[in-house]
């Protein structure tokens, strides 16, 4: 059928929840059969656990331990729902529609604001005690190359406090969507994320690294990052060309919405 689509601020939750409900509830055509949530975390998308569909400590203002699956189930009525991560949705929207076709092992990299990841094994999303945390994966830091300390406030040389848009942002003291595609901050960020794709190969032994989000864009990163990587790997592991191994997204910045999309047909009638 047609696709609708809106796009609202993400405010206050009430707000937020309201603005989802009245797209919902705005709708011509054809009743809802699922629904499928891909939020921005840590949240608990554990189906046993009490606070099943919660948002967990974040630092969006406001949001902590905000149930969000609770006030759309009544909004909506009991209908199949699933409720992950948005890099896990975009993870599995990769998988139905974009540049992980036929993979069954693959990681899902967003490198914006913040990091994150979702990875899948076995034709699974992996979800273990939560979900992965990659952009919380500890980095080393050359502090004569690159004094800045980290903008996470958790952890001071991780992969979302040393290579995100925000660290970038903060360690040139500047806006590096205008940078030049020479600038130095491209080759550091380059060294950081092929270090953190280097750990996530040799931990899972992945078939595909898809580098998608707002830094992404630069697509001068790509070429960086797929010759640091093979300098990294020091030709331990025969793997497949980097050129194949280390890709954008197929669907964009569509990902995230076509993964949920994804996720609620799983939810209506689940995958073999």
């Amino acid at each position: 059928g047609d696709l609708e689509e809106t796009g609202f601020p993400t405010t206050t939750p009430a707000d937020t929840i309201r603005a989802a409900l009245g797209f919902f509830g705005s709708r011509r055509g054809d009743p809802i059969a699922a629904v499928g949530i891909g939020t921005f975390g840590p949240a608990d998308i554990d189906p046993g656990s009490p606070t099943f569909g919660h948002i967990l400590s974040t630092p969006k203002a406001g949001w902590s331990n905000t149930d969000l699956v609770g006030p759309l189930r009544a909004g909506l009525g009991d209908l199949p729902l699933a409720f992950d991560t948005d890099v896990n949705a975009a993870a599995w929207g990769e998988r139905r529609w974009g540049a992980a076709r036929g993979l069954d092992d693959f990681v899902y990299l967003t490198v914006g604001t913040g990091i994150g990841g979702g990875v899948v094994s076995g034709g699974r999303l992996v979800h273990g005690a939560g979900h992965p945390e990659i952009g919380h994966m500890r980095l080393p830091r050359d502090e004569n190359r690159d004094p800045f300390g980290g903008c996470c406030p958790f952890h001071d040389d991780c992969l979302e406090g040393l290579a995100s848009g925000t660290a970038i942002e903060r360690r040139w003291n500047d806006d590096p969507s205008g940078f030049p595609p020479d600038h130095p901050a491209w080759e550091l960020e380059a060294t950081y994320l092929a270090d953190a794709l280097v750990n996530l190969y040799l931990t899972l032994a992945t078939r595909r690294l898809i580098l998608g989000g707002g830094v992404m864009a630069q697509a001068q990163l790509f070429p960086m990052i797929r010759d640091r990587f093979v300098q990294r790997l020091s030709g331990y592991l025969d793997h497949p060309p980097a050129e194949e191994l280390i890709v954008p997204p197929g669907l964009g910045s569509r990902a995230g919405v076509a993964g949920a999309l994804a996720l609620a047909a799983d939810a209506l009638a689940p995958q073999p």
